[in-house]
């Protein structure tokens, strides 16, 4: 392959309008008929109740690799060249671009390369490989993986298949908003994530167009994790920013910057975007397995999420995207735990007690007075702080909430007793 060629596609995508039309999303939507599910919308009386405005669910946790990026993915390699298809694709990721492209690729005949990091969890690696690509582990980050990818692309001439910053992968995510608005033509906003802007932007061209020619508007509002929001700051900027992330429970959007792509469609459609933290998206979580009985993943719970915590408004009626559902069940697990100390469902407290007979007996008593359900006891000699005739108590509990959990530790103190909660 000659250097030429990447540059041939560059400038022919850089001569297209930035903002996919309506025309456009809607033939993608034709062309991945029978490829990609329409996911469905189900209706939320828990989060209808807290927002004040009718919202339903869209379920794309139930998409083909189980998350959306399996639109995109198809309609990008559907619209390679016989020449191109030929030199095979290579792309990088943890998760669920691997598998949409992996899918596509496996679905179109088309030799496929993913570049996964070391300690991706296997069942995204064993899903990957079931979909035919060769996958190669290196690196501890997807960052890695994307430089050995470009790499692999210069060396073999395979096309390079990136997960959100290409002007196809943005019209084929779209074709989720076409059926929001097919599904829900009463809606009125519509909240979902953002990581590198790909679903957003797509979403937001189909549906403002398709409410335009309705003549009739809808909102777009986006969502981030607080510890990875480089949205804000580049809209502000005028132009995408590459901020510092730290560590935040939605890996799916931890993304250190937005695509070029993606971010002119962003500040032109998106009406708002707002943040929330991991405890917030670890309750969302929690609700959607016991009000929704949904399995989502944390960057999928994200506008779910914000609805939760305040940070949408209502304006009639709302639909939430859970934009996918790979979770490993260990991650679930903590995180469920998680959700259960942030709604003040559960807490572990610390009690340093007197070493003499009855007191763990006497501790029981108080909990149990409280209505309180004792889960886990741990009783120790040793222990930080603790003199020679102390020992500590380390007992977890469940509450019913935030007032009941205040109320059990307020007993224990009217008791003599000084609990202190620990970190979950």
């Amino acid at each position: 392959m000659t250097t030429l060629e990447p540059d041939r596609e560059q400038a022919r995508e850089a001569a297209k309008p930035p903002i996919p039309s309506l025309a456009e999303i809607e033939a993608a939507a034709r062309s991945l008929a029978g490829v990609v599910e329409h996911t469905p919308l189900e209706y939320s009386l828990h989060l209808t109740e807290v927002l004040g405005a009718p919202v339903r669910l869209k379920l794309e946790n139930l998409q083909r690799t189980g998350s959306f990026k399996v639109r995109g993915a198809t309609y990008r390699l559907a619209q390679l060249t016989a020449e191109e298809r030929a030199r095979g694709v290579v792309a990088a990721s943890a998760g669920n671009h691997a598998q949409g492209v992996a899918l596509a690729a496996q679905q179109l005949g088309i030799p496929a390369t993913i570049y996964m990091p070391l300690g991706v969890p296997v069942p995204k690696l064993l899903a990957t490989r079931g979909y035919g690509a060769e996958v190669v582990l290196e690196g501890a980050t997807v960052a890695v993986g994307l430089q050995r990818a470009a790499e692999h692309a210069a060396r073999t001439g395979a096309v390079l298949i990136h997960p959100y910053d290409h002007r196809d992968i943005v019209i084929g995510q779209g074709t989720l908003g076409l059926e929001i608005m097919d599904d829900a033509p009463d809606v009125t906003t519509i909240v979902l994530g953002i990581g590198g802007g790909g679903l957003i932007a797509g979403v937001a061209a189909a549906a403002k167009a398709r409410a335009a020619a309705e003549g009739r508007q809808v909102r777009i509002i986006g969502v981030q994790a607080e510890n990875a929001a480089p949205v804000p700051l580049s809209l502000t900027a005028g132009h995408p920013v590459e901020i510092t992330t730290r560590p935040t429970i939605a890996d799916g959007i931890l993304v250190n910057r937005p695509g070029d792509v993606p971010f002119e469609v962003i500040r032109e459609l998106v009406d708002e975007v707002v943040t929330v933290s991991d405890d917030d998206i670890a309750r969302a979580l929690l609700v959607l397995l016991e009000r929704a009985k949904v399995v989502v993943e944390p960057a999928g719970a994200v506008g779910v999420a914000a609805i939760l915590a305040g940070k949408v408004r209502a304006h009639g009626p709302t639909v939430a995207v859970l934009s996918g559902g790979n979770i490993d069940p260990l991650l679930l697990q903590r995180i469920v735990a998680h959700g259960l100390a942030a709604s003040g469902r559960y807490m572990t407290v610390r009690i340093p007690l007197p070493d003499r007979p009855g007191q763990l007996a006497r501790v029981s008593e108080l909990i149990a007075e409280a209505g309180a359900n004792v889960v886990e006891v741990l009783h120790t000699r040793h222990g930080q702080g603790l003199q020679i005739s102390q020992v500590a108590l380390q007992i977890s509990v469940e509450t019913r909430g935030k007032e009941h959990r205040e109320l059990t530790l307020q007993i224990l103190r009217d008791a003599g007793f000084e609990p202190e909660v620990l970190p979950d």
